[in-house]
């Protein structure tokens, strides 16, 4: 596939919440609906229940969607949806954004099945057809596996990685892209094609791939550092200066990304248009540009789901490479992703490479709401963390040898990335990434990892890490995993681990226990 970037833009009826009084909920479609058609930009437009049945909405979107355009559905739950459907609200307002509301995870799957029945017959009554495509922020693997079977979802999409923001917290997942989520759990890739479901969810927004991840903690949760027009934080962000923007495509597009490089622009009616107006035009501007000059492919959701299904009958490779730093730091990253995991390889600001973050995925790691429902404000869906380098703070998987530099980056074959480490003293380290795990071959005989975080930080995130016969063994929320060296071993030292080569060569290998 190419270089795909969708519009999405998603609409609510209604803005009940005290602190946002008077937002004209109808002027950001409208405007969006002008630059979409100034610039012959194909458009999703998701809507929300009370947009299906309250305002001006559904008439203008029949009225002005051009052909090419596509119409679903957002899927946040409000109360003239559940009452519809014969469901207590219990909501602050008619719509409200706790987990436990807001949200599918918060009703039974009973609840589930008859607030998407009621959802959908009344899109259809609306437009004459069955939705397409669905998004929410977050959903549960029982949903969309309903919507599939029931109602002919074909493709879905979900929020970017976030810890905290607006009450729930999507941490260690497929980071960018798309995947095929396990039928246990919606947040996480299936390994094997017969536990997948399969509808491609794509991930939202467009987080920055250097400083998302670990962008600082606010009261709500972590900053957000993505392309939505409406994202000001410290000088990044869709809608802070158009030159993030700008950058942010150019890199998003650098090769090798394998399946595809993936970006979502578009946003939420519910900001008003003045908050999102000058950002939004703007990157309007610089796509046009991008399409142009053949960077990229602007479609719907929709189109994008039928070619990845059409290309991929199970999560393949991707990656997102990241060689120039637009605050001009020093910093560079590599997210590579498979259905078995993710690994992030970044180097920092003083030019030292380390493994920031590494997660595995497993089809047995059930997601908490696939049969019972979430009765808290807050939520949180993760995976199996090897290093998290955010929330087990300090932490890291460093190379010895000091800074240096990428010096080569490839793609072997559809599953294979090959990445030259040279460090300043000329030393050269090769690093292969593959779906079965992590090959390093160092030129050094004192070179090796040093696996160092900090105990107290990870117990209190649910992780616990033993060295036991010659392995790492974990434990996170009560699932057991493992880190083994192949070629190599582990050593404990004071302060964490040293993972060393045998013969210049070390294999690392994360999987799930074993019963």
């Amino acid at each position: 596939m190419e270089n795909i970037v969708n519009i999405v833009n998603f609409i609510r009826a209604v803005e009940p919440r005290p602190d946002h009084p008077g937002i004209d909920l109808f002027e950001p479609v409208r405007e969006q609906m002008a630059l979409a058609k100034k610039h012959n930009m194909p458009v999703t437009w998701l809507l929300q229940y009370d947009a299906l049945i309250m305002g001006p909405f559904v008439d203008f979107l029949k009225r002005e969607m051009p052909e090419g355009h596509e119409i679903g559905i957002w899927f946040e739950v409000v109360q003239q949806n559940a009452e519809a459907a014969g469901v207590e609200w219990r909501g602050r307002w008619s719509w409200d954004w706790h987990t436990d509301v807001g949200f599918s995870v918060g009703y039974t799957p009973e609840e589930r099945e008859r607030i998407a029945d009621c959802f959908v017959e009344q899109f259809a009554s609306c437009f004459g057809h069955k939705p397409g495509v669905m998004g929410s922020w977050l959903f549960d693997a029982h949903l969309l596996d309903y919507l599939h079977r029931r109602h002919g979802i074909t493709t879905a999409c979900n929020c970017k990685d976030q810890y905290g923001t607006d009450g729930y917290t999507l941490w260690g997942g497929y980071w960018a892209n798309a995947y095929y989520p396990n039928r246990r759990n919606a947040y996480l890739p299936a390994q094997r094609e017969q536990d997948q479901i399969p509808v491609p969810v794509f991930r939202m927004l467009g987080s920055d791939p250097l400083y998302q991840y670990c962008a600082g903690l606010t009261e709500n949760g972590q900053w957000v550092t993505t392309l939505e027009p409406i994202s000001r934080p410290p000088d990044g962000g869709g809608g802070s200066n158009p030159q993030w923007s700008r950058w942010f495509l150019t890199e998003n597009c650098r090769e090798p990304h394998f399946a595809l490089s993936y970006a979502q622009a578009g946003q939420e009616n519910s900001f008003g248009w003045p908050a999102m107006r000058d950002g939004l035009i703007a990157q309007f501007d610089i796509l046009d540009e991008f399409r142009r000059d053949g960077r990229i492919r602007i479609e719907t959701l929709g189109e994008t789901g039928h070619r990845f299904r059409t290309a991929f009958p199970t999560t393949p490779v991707s990656a997102v490479v990241t060689l120039d730093d637009w605050k001009r730091q020093n910093r560079a990253g590599i997210w590579y992703l498979c259905r078995n995991g993710r690994q992030n390889l970044f180097r920092e600001a003083d030019r030292t490479l380390s493994i920031r973050d590494w997660q595995i995925f497993s089809d047995d790691y059930t997601e908490d709401f696939l049969k019972r429902r979430c009765t808290t404000s807050a939520c949180t869906y993760d995976a199996l963390p090897i290093m998290d380098g955010m929330l087990w703070h300090p932490a890291m998987i460093r190379f010895s040898g000091g800074p240096g530099e990428f010096s080569g980056i490839d793609r072997i074959d559809d599953e294979t990335m090959e990445i030259r480490w040279r460090t300043d003293s000329g030393r050269v380290t090769q690093i292969t990434l593959k779906p079965d795990g992590l090959r390093i071959a160092f030129d050094d005989d004192s070179a090796h990892l040093e696996f160092r975080f900090n105990p107290a930080a990870a117990q209190r995130h649910s992780t616990g890490i033993e060295f036991r016969d010659g392995e790492l063994k974990y434990r996170h929320r009560n699932f057991p995993y493992r880190l083994v060296a192949r070629s190599g071993r582990i050593v404990p030292v004071a302060d964490g681990f040293d993972l060393l080569p045998a013969g210049h060569h070390l294999h690392l290998v994360a999987e799930p226990e074993r019963n």
